[in-house]
């Protein structure tokens, strides 16, 4: 272990330039969970984008809810998330990811104080944006009933810009073992998850579509012009900079954690 304490040593920053599949993200996501949460490797804030566009289904969601002969016509990957929630997809925009030993200061306590403080340096980041962003209120049960889409409704505790749900996280933790990992939209139709969702008929996939167009946004909608990768990226660095006082080095994955994400692919498909 590094002899700096952890409140002082700087994370690391990985930003991935290049686009890669979702089997391999998810992948790379565990690699960095294990290193990290042993101790192999400091903590770490991850970027990255989705090639080719992939649907991502939460931990416990049926994998029947995929029209996977759509997702394979047009090229659509199928992942699942080690985190919980519903199914995502991935295509024009913003990935995060944050692993670490449970104990680092940023990231210690309780799973909700630690999502907590992880979404105060992404409010921070979007207002670096010029978004007015904020947690959205807890959803009653009553409304979490049928849900098949991450960004069908805002979550509890999920960033928000008027009301519209801009960017969905989920934590997981295993051995004192901490990932987080969340999609903000920067542009595009936020309604395409229901193209590739199984439905009972037509009616109920345009239902989805009309849930989805009222309930969320992207950022560049939210902004009223377009935002990059690169400058949400940037935002992103300086709003966990701002809130959580985090140092960043940029760095690159070890050759264990490449090794293991190879490994993790061809075994299990990253998870």
């Amino acid at each position: 272990m590094n002899e700096q304490s952890s409140s002082e040593r700087p994370w690391r920053v990985i930003i991935e330039a290049a686009p890669g599949t979702g089997a391999w993200h998810m992948a790379v996501d565990r690699a960095l969970m294990e290193s990290t949460g042993d101790g192999l490797a400091p903590p770490t804030l991850r970027f990255y984008q989705w090639q080719p566009a992939a649907v991502s289904l939460g931990k416990g969601q049926a994998a029947a809810v995929v029209d996977r002969a759509r997702c394979a016509a047009d090229g659509v990957d199928v992942v699942r998330r080690p985190t919980g929630g519903w199914a995502i997809f991935h295509t024009d925009e913003l990935t995060y990811s944050v692993a670490a030993h449970a104990d680092e200061p940023a990231v210690a306590g309780p799973l909700l104080e630690a999502y907590k403080q992880l979404s105060a340096g992404l409010i921070a980041g979007l207002r670096h944006l010029g978004l007015d962003a904020v947690l959205a209120p807890p959803l009653q049960s009553s409304d979490k009933a049928g849900l098949m889409a991450c960004f069908e409704v805002p979550y509890n505790n999920e960033i928000t810009v008027g009301g519209m749900k801009l960017l969905g996280s989920a934590q997981a933790r295993a051995q004192r073992r901490l990932m987080q990992h969340g999609s903000l939209p920067l542009s595009g139709d936020v309604s395409r998850a229901a193209d590739y969702l199984v439905f009972p008929d037509e009616a109920a996939r345009i239902a989805l579509r009309d849930r989805l167009r009222a309930h969320a946004t992207t950022a560049s909608a939210a902004a009223g012009r377009p935002i990059s990768y690169d400058e949400g990226v940037t935002a992103m660095l300086r709003g966990f900079s701002d809130a959580l006082g985090l140092r960043f080095t940029p760095g690159e994955l070890t050759p264990w954690e490449r090794e293991r994400a190879t490994e993790l692919v061809a075994t299990a498909g990253g998870w």
